[in-house]
């Protein structure tokens, strides 16, 4: 038997895939973090699954709910919000699933900066402004950032960034990106991304804090800066110019 990892969305429940949903309802037992994955999407597991909400499990009991799972020749559907290649503590799920000698898949799913994306209507890599996006975080409560990936050193690019888990630093977060992208930098922030309490700020580097604290968000929030936000006036892609070569068209 399975256990598959999959990325839930993050929060609408159709925007989960038509393959994470296949497997739930083919899963005897299902995983998920209550305070994150949305109730719909349990529906779908079968009559008589067993549902374990993992918010107040630490590591050893979700492990020994998946290998206890394997052991009685039952597929687990593991469920992650948005994609679990990123900030899902999945790698060390599987590090103890390989210990165990326990198969397990992947599945992905919609990522929060996508879902944010999309509610602000823009593309995060536009032709002429940006063509890098950094995917971060910051430390605070959870685990140290590695050497050299403070705010301070990604920000040298001036590139796209997008922040994770850091709504709660919002003034941290500020005074760490103004020397490199400047106070008139815009930036955005969307709350519940996807969800019906979806809420979404905009503003610069000089007053987004305030706005954040205003509104009073705190969490399940992403935080993206960069002149693609607010870009107007940049080239059009070289993919559909018409100066572009392409191959003929086969007639037959």
């Amino acid at each position: 038997m399975t256990v598959h990892f999959i990325g839930a969305g993050p929060g609408a429940a159709d925007l989960i895939t038509l393959r994470g949903q296949r497997i739930i309802a083919g899963s005897p037992v299902c995983l998920y973090a209550g305070s994150l994955v949305p109730q719909e999407i349990l529906g779908w597991c079968p009559d008589g699954a067993r549902l374990v909400d993992t918010a107040e499990l630490n590591l050893d009991q979700i492990t020994e709910e998946l290998v206890s799972a394997h052991a009685k020749g039952l597929d687990v559907a593991r469920l992650h919000s948005g994609d679990p290649s990123v900030y899902s503590a999945m790698a060390e799920q599987m590090r103890r699933l390989d210990a165990a000698g326990v198969p397990y898949d992947v599945t992905p799913g919609v990522p929060a900066f996508a879902a944010a994306a999309a509610a602000l209507n823009r593309e995060l890599t536009v032709p002429g402004v940006g063509q890098t996006v950094v995917l971060t975080r910051t430390s605070a409560r959870a685990t140290p950032m590695p050497p050299g990936e403070d705010l301070g050193t990604l920000g040298r690019s001036r590139a796209t960034m997008v922040l994770h888990l850091a709504v709660q630093r919002i003034d941290a977060v500020v005074a760490e990106l103004i020397p490199n992208y400047g106070a008139d930098c815009p930036v955005a922030v969307v709350a519940m991304a996807s969800r019906a309490e979806q809420t979404v700020l905009r503003g610069t580097l000089a007053d987004i804090a305030a706005a954040v604290h205003t509104a009073g968000i705190k969490r399940t929030a992403v935080i993206v800066v960069g002149e693609v936000l607010t870009a107007h006036a940049f080239p059009d892609s070289h993919l559909y110019s018409a100066d572009r070569c392409r191959p003929p068209t086969d007639p037959s």
